[in-house]
């Protein structure tokens, strides 16, 4: 799988520390919704679960909990309450929108 960044046209401050996103989660949220991206699964959240766990499950890398918040309309943050549906889209769907 390609690894690929929310990040990449991010604007920097000094030093290379970035200080804002990307379009990407809302390309994302948007190629779902024109059904560019299939969702392959979807989880309901018990307690104690977070979206890098599930990314770890689901994408082998933790890092890709952004993309399940994208899916689910989820805002910032890991942690989302019990309960809450988890969107698991096509990872490989995501990659050929983001880069």
């Amino acid at each position: 799988m390609a690894m690929f960044s929310r990040y990449r046209s991010a604007p920097k401050l000094d030093l290379g520390a970035q200080y804002g996103t990307s379009d990407s989660i809302a390309a994302v949220r948007n190629a779902i919704n024109l059904g560019v991206i299939p969702i392959k699964n979807t989880v309901v959240i018990s307690g104690g679960q977070r979206l890098d766990h599930l990314a770890a499950i689901y994408y082998k890398d933790a890092r890709y909990w952004w993309v399940l918040a994208a899916a689910s309309d989820i805002g910032w943050g890991l942690q989302v309450p019990p309960g809450t549906v988890i969107n698991i889209p096509d990872i490989n769907a995501v990659a050929t929108i983001i880069g």
